[in-house]
């Protein structure tokens, strides 16, 4: 997730591109001063592109044209939704590459994993086109009435607000069943990311939704609230850091607006000696170091038995250490650079203060000399209770590795966090599988695999995990009327 409230861009400290950042402010027509919109390449430092934040003259008309936009948008059939739906997917589709490549430079995700997040795009695209008018259709109920039934209706405009780590996947799986249901969406997506979020928008306005169906609003974080209070703005979901959470919900539950959260996670992945242990390490690194170790759902704390730790921690260590690190363009790279170098800051800071505290270093712990924001792969062990490791969400390529004496104490240390979104635990004993599924208090337990999303599955956790559920049947009926209808 974004570290803290969604702020603009980041200070860099490198030369050319520091000088540059520090001039990109801007003042708004109302006086406030806001850090710039902007592409920074975090592989180099550079600035790509800033973009001027629009004013609150300039909101207006999109927020009026979003209301006209849904008198149309929920008079439109499923077929007619969907059959635009599934324009955008073939859109998505056909300009992969280009929509790759612009997650690639604005937040260094590696270039395969960006066309892999284009592609996955298309497939919940495709899934809510197929299946939003079934999730939606009207529920009859037996009351004894003439006609009783439940019926699912669109509720307006809806504001989303944005992370960078997964620029294009966490707008879609939004706006695709967003708009099938016959709402019409806001984008407020993270101040790095621009490029990603007008694309976004060029991509529904081709695929033919009526003009302001789906709208991308370059604003900074200062302008959120004033948003939220607009009576046609009706409800928001959030996906980033727990501050960015606790600031829109009490935005909205000052409105009374409904909104979904889906937050940071500290995510466990508990190895049981029954395991297939090289499956399960192979897995374990793929899991830390997914989009460059910054995923909300990315395993960070490793919880290994005691009778096969030593050899899992020999063979994680040896596959962290072998990992490639480059640019993230180069196919060949497994390990690209953080998306800011506050990011590798701040990550740093939590590992030194970890190791302060007691914790043992087996490789990494260190950010790399190199262009851009690269951070060395990290495993710590002996790690305290009272050190950052131990609960926080580390957003980076740092494992935290401990050794458990059994499954009592392997679920009591994964349930010792005050998150709770994912958990991936290995075993092949029946009854452990199921005490994990039961006794985990995450939104997401998946065994002997690593935690994803999927159109077809809800998404999200319990906690300070946030709350509601994105994706799947759930995740298309969060925003709508669930409407009774009693026919006497």
């Amino acid at each position: 997730m974004l570290r803290g409230w969604y702020s603009g861009m980041t200070t860099f400290n490198r030369g050319r591109a520091r000088k540059k950042a520090r001039r990109c402010t801007c003042i708004t027509e109302e006086g406030i001063v806001i850090m710039a919109i902007a592409s920074i390449n975090p592989a180099t430092g550079e600035v790509l592109q800033t973009f001027q934040a629009l004013s609150e003259a300039q909101i207006e008309p999109k927020l009026q044209l979003a209301v006209s936009a849904l008198r149309d948008q929920r008079k439109t059939s499923f077929a007619e939704r969907g059959r635009r739906m599934l324009k955008a997917a073939q859109i998505l589709e056909r300009e992969k590459e280009a929509c790759a490549r612009l997650m690639t430079l604005e937040m260094g995700k590696p270039y395969k994993a960006a066309l892999a997040e284009a592609v996955k795009c298309t497939t919940a695209c495709r899934y809510y086109a197929e299946n939003a008018e079934k999730f939606l259709a009207d529920e009859v109920v037996e009351t004894g009435a003439k006609k009783s039934f439940i019926r699912y209706l669109p509720i307006g405009p809806i504001l989303a607000v944005m992370p960078w780590n997964f620029p294009f996947w966490q707008v879609f799986r939004f706006a695709a069943p967003a708009l099938m249901a016959g709402n019409v969406g806001l984008l407020k997506h993270a101040s790095n990311v621009p490029q990603c979020a007008l694309k976004i928008e060029e991509i529904f306005r081709e695929a033919g939704f009526p003009e302001g169906a789906f709208q991308t609003l370059l604003i900074g974080s200062q302008q959120v609230d004033a948003i939220l209070n607009d009576p046609r703005v009706v409800a928001a979901t959030l996906t980033g850091s727990e501050q960015a959470g606790i600031q829109v919900g009490m935005a909205a539950a000052k409105r009374i607006k409904k909104v979904v959260l889906e937050l940071g996670g500290s995510d466990p992945f508990i190895v049981m000696p029954s395991a297939d242990l090289d499956a399960a390490v192979a897995t374990a690194v793929e899991a830390r170091v997914i989009n460059n170790g910054q995923s909300c759902i990315a395993a960070k704390r490793f919880i290994i038995a005691e009778p096969i730790a030593a050899e899992f921690e020999q063979k994680f260590v040896t596959r962290m250490q072998a990992l490639r690190i480059g640019d993230p363009f180069d196919e060949k790279t497994e390990l690209g650079p953080l998306a800011t170098a506050d990011g590798v800051k701040s990550l740093d800071a939590d590992v030194q203060k970890t190791v302060k505290a007691g914790a043992k270093v087996l490789t990494g712990g260190h950010p790399l000399k190199l262009p851009g924001n690269y951070y060395a792969p990290t495993v710590l062990t002996d790690i305290p209770k009272e050190s950052p490791a131990y609960r926080e969400e580390f957003f980076g390529p740092v494992a935290s590795l401990f050794r458990v004496k059994d499954q009592d104490e392997a679920i009591r240390i994964a349930n010792d966090s005050r998150f709770g979104l994912g958990a991936s635990a290995w075993t092949n004993h029946e009854a452990e599988r199921e005490r994990f599924i039961n006794e985990l208090e995450a939104g997401m337990v998946f065994i002997n695999k690593m935690v994803a999303s999927d159109p077809r599955i809800p998404f999200g956790g319990v906690k300070q995990s946030g709350h509601g559920r994105e994706l799947g049947v759930h995740g298309i009926r969060e925003f709508v009327n669930i409407k009774t209808v009693w026919v006497a």
